[in-house]
């Protein structure tokens, strides 16, 4: 019980990182911080990924240079989630950027980032 929390505190984080995520999506009117809230939600899921692979007293998962004692597969670090999570940072930037164009571009054509405002203008 003494270390307990400490082996779910990467999981608390994302937990508490997806609620200001879905906070900041539903509840705030600026398109600017929506792009914040989904850069949030990234980041609490590359950090589940992470947290997922993670192997306490594991090695990299590079055979060439791994001591002996890690000839175990057991004592190896996942790598599978640190690809996705690599692919999931390089995705986002991606998104973000495209976010960020269309919020310049509904600025430039609305002269607002007010989502209700927006929505008005439509007609």
């Amino acid at each position: 019980m003494n270390g307990s929390i400490w082996v779910n505190f990467p999981f608390i984080v994302v937990a508490l990182l997806l609620a200001v995520g879905f906070y900041t999506i539903g509840f705030k009117r600026n398109l600017i911080k929506v792009v914040i809230g989904i850069e949030i939600l990234e980041g609490a899921v590359n950090l589940f990924l992470v947290a997922l692979g993670y192997v306490k007293g594991g090695y990299a998962p590079i055979y060439t240079l791994a001591p002996p004692e890690a000839a175990n597969p057991q004592n190896m670090v996942l790598p599978t989630p640190q690809a996705l999570t690599l692919t999931s940072i390089v995705i986002g930037v991606a998104v973000s950027a495209l976010m960020l164009a269309f919020a310049v571009n509904i600025y430039k054509r609305y002269g607002t980032l007010d989502v209700t405002k927006i929505r008005r203008l439509r007609g």
